[in-house]
């Protein structure tokens, strides 16, 4: 019998970017967590998984990446932290502005976090459908935003509203239904709130985790459990999207992304969680992201390097790409797969690396020097740049600048600090940060 002939690839593919919330590296069961993740477990072997995929150490900077193509720290310092300000100037041609002009529609369900007003909310920045949250994280069950001008930000297409359910529960639902209704190709961004406290799992994911132990510690054992319910909760919701791609028929058209905005946390006490309204707790232990050092909020691997897959059954091979991408890549990279156009040069610092990811990584290896990762977290007072195997940390403590330095490549868990031994390296690197920091500011808004 002859050999099936390898299907067409579409000339639009569907795009569906699962977006986690704090996720860590070690939280998943792919990369060996005690966690029950059975869905992404089950994609992780049928996927691309890009090993040294790199974000921003927390969700406002992240977002703002992946819907640009640019570092946030090019749109101002409040961009560089979680913001309630407006990041984006009116009318930014965004990812979803540019593939919504190629002939997609474009929806959003979850968390924004780019402007929490609902006049710089999604549907203003090429978002067809937009529900969720427009602020941070919220309570998973009343839907309340920290304490404050914001704490009300349970919105669809910008308006307010009360609902009753889970916080995964809704999400999933309405992303569902929104894919089950298109009839051309379609890009939908899903950023989940989990697992971002408060963690309040359902009592059925709860439940799967009768008679597990996970610490000699009751106050850490109690407080994983609902974390690791809290992840398999979202790891099943994730199945629900998935299961919409075939009852569609849209599985082998769609392209599926799946990472995490930074890095986890591996605790949180009750002045962290009573910020938000309503009955809340402490977690004495929460995510992992080990085996690499430092959590949300810190440059260090832990902080920025996150699971991440990439799959696209019947035309993407499955493998690893083991070479540094960052988040500012997905626009270029979607744009081009897309057959969009844009009226302008764009002004991107990410690139298209779909190349690579089809290839599992040999194009890469071809020249890895030549690429330059950078931060700017909490307005210069935290900046990083990774370039080849090196990584340098430049940051401000009680008023003065302390550099670290990494060869990442055989001290991937930053252990050995070579700043004394590579002046050298040192003065380069720097001098990298200070030429990726000339473009900062340059979309500031005007009324920030």
């Amino acid at each position: 019998m002859p050999d099936q002939a390898e299907p067409a690839k579409p000339d639009q593919p569907n795009i569906l970017y699962i977006l986690a919330d704090d996720l860590g590296w070690g939280d998943v069961g792919f990369h060996g967590a005690p966690i029950r993740t059975p869905i992404l477990d089950r994609l992780a072997t049928d996927s691309v998984e890009l090993t040294q995929h790199y974000v921003c150490p927390m969700c406002t900077p992240t977002r703002a990446s992946l819907l640009t193509g640019r570092h946030p720290s090019r749109f101002g310092a409040h961009a560089t932290v979680p913001s309630n300000a407006p990041v984006l100037p009116d009318g930014y041609v965004t990812l979803a502005t540019t593939l919504r002009l190629a002939g997609y529609e474009t929806g959003l369900f979850g968390k924004w976090h780019l402007g929490s007003a609902p006049q710089f909310g999604p549907n203003h920045f090429g978002f067809d459908r937009a529900y969720g949250s427009l602020a941070g994280g919220v309570d998973p069950y009343n839907h309340f935003y920290k304490r404050g001008e914001h704490s009300v930000t349970w919105h669809s297409d910008g308006t307010l509203m009360e609902e009753q359910g889970h916080v995964t529960d809704l999400i999933a639902r309405q992303a569902v239904e929104w894919i089950e209704s298109r009839k051309g190709p379609w890009f939908c961004y899903v950023p989940f709130t989990a697992v971002h406290v408060p963690i309040k799992p359902t009592q059925d994911s709860v439940a799967q985790y009768d008679g597990v132990h996970f610490d000699d510690d009751p106050a850490r054992d109690a407080s994983f459990r609902k974390y690791a319910a809290y992840t398999s909760h979202m790891d099943a919701a994730i199945g629900q999207l998935l299961e919409a791609l075939e009852r569609t028929c849209e599985r082998e058209n769609t392209i599926v992304v799946f990472t995490s905005d930074n890095g986890g946390i591996n605790d949180l006490p009750l002045h962290g969680t009573d910020k938000y309204p309503g009955w809340q707790e402490a977690y004495a232990r929460l995510g992992s992201n080990l085996p690499y050092r430092g959590v949300k909020a810190q440059l260090y691997e832990g902080g920025v390097r996150v699971p991440t897959l990439v799959n696209w059954r019947s035309h993407l091979a499955p493998g690893v790409v083991d070479a540094p991408l960052q988040v500012v890549d997905w626009m270029p990279t979607f744009i081009q797969l897309a057959g969009a156009t844009l009226e302008h040069d764009p002004q991107w610092d990410g690139r298209d690396v779909w190349a690579q990811i089809e290839g599992v990584g040999a194009s890469l290896e071809e020249s890895p020097d030549d690429r330059t990762l950078f931060w700017n977290f909490r307005g210069d007072r935290n900046l990083g740049v990774r370039h080849g195997d090196w990584k340098l940390i430049d940051r401000e403590i009680e008023g003065e600048r302390v550099n670290e330095l990494f060869d990442i490549v055989r001290d991937p868990h930053e252990e050995q600090d070579l700043v004394n031994d590579e002046v050298e390296r040192v003065r380069d690197l720097s001098e990298a940060i200070e030429q990726m920091r000339r473009l900062d500011d340059s979309s500031k808004r005007a009324d920030v």
